[in-house]
C-alpha cells in the first residue's frame, strides 16, 4: 500500500491546495464569487488539460472546503493575517498570491484538525517556493505557519517536537 507523500490522497491534496490558492487569487482578482469559481474549477481545471496544460487530479471535495473555508472565516483568516503582516510586511504589501497561501493555510490550521499542523506547514512552504522564486517569502511564510501552528494547535505542536538533548 502506498502512503505518505507519494500516495494517491497526498497527491490529490497537495493538487487541491494548489487550485485552491489559484482560485483565491482569481477571486481577489476576479470580483467573481466563491461558488463560480470552485464551480469553474471543477468543471474546467481540476485533472482536466487546459491550453496544453495538464493539472492534476484534485481533491474537489479539499479544493471547495479551502475556498469556502476562507470565504467563511474571513474575519478570523484577515486577523491572522494583519498580525504576520505586522512583523514587517505592511498588509497591503503583501502580493495577492502571497495572501491567497496564507489564507488557505490559515483556514486549514484554523478549523480543518483532521490535518496534521506540520502537513499544512509543509504543503504551504512548497506551494509559495513553486510561486516565488526569493527564498525569504518561503521563509516567511515557513515563520508565519510555525507561529500560527503553534498558537492554534499547541498542544498537537508540543507533542510533534523533538525531544531537546539533555545540557551537559
Amino acid at each position: 500500500m502506498t502512503t505518505g507523500a507519494d500516495s494517491p490522497g497526498h497527491q490529490a491534496r497537495s493538487a487541491a491546495r494548489l487550485a485552491a490558492v489559484q482560485a483565491l487569487y482569481q477571486i481577489a482578482i476576479g470580483g467573481q464569487s466563491g461558488t463560480e469559481v470552485i464551480a469553474e474549477f471543477v468543471a474546467h481545471r481540476l485533472g482536466a488539460e487546459t491550453d496544453g496544460v495538464q493539472y492534476a487530479d484534485a481533491d474537489a471535495d479539499h479544493f471547495a472546503a479551502v475556498v469556502h473555508g476562507v470565504i467563511d472565516n474571513a474575519a478570523s483568516v484577515e486577523r491572522l493575517i494583519t498580525a504576520a503582516a505586522a512583523q514587517g510586511w505592511g498588509a497591503n504589501r503583501l502580493e495577492i498570491t502571497l495572501r491567497a497561501v496564507l489564507s488557505a493555510a490559515a483556514y486549514e490550521l484554523l478549523e480543518r484538525v483532521d490535518v496534521p499542523a506540520r502537513v499544512v506547514i509543509a504543503e504551504y512552504v512548497d506551494l509559495t517556493r513553486s510561486f516565488f522564486d526569493e527564498a525569504g517569502k518561503a521563509a516567511f511564510v515557513n515563520d508565519v505557519l510555525d507561529t500560527w501552528a503553534r498558537e492554534l494547535r499547541s498542544a498537537e505542536m508540543a507533542a510533534a517536537a523533538p525531544p531537546r538533548a539533555a545540557a551537559k
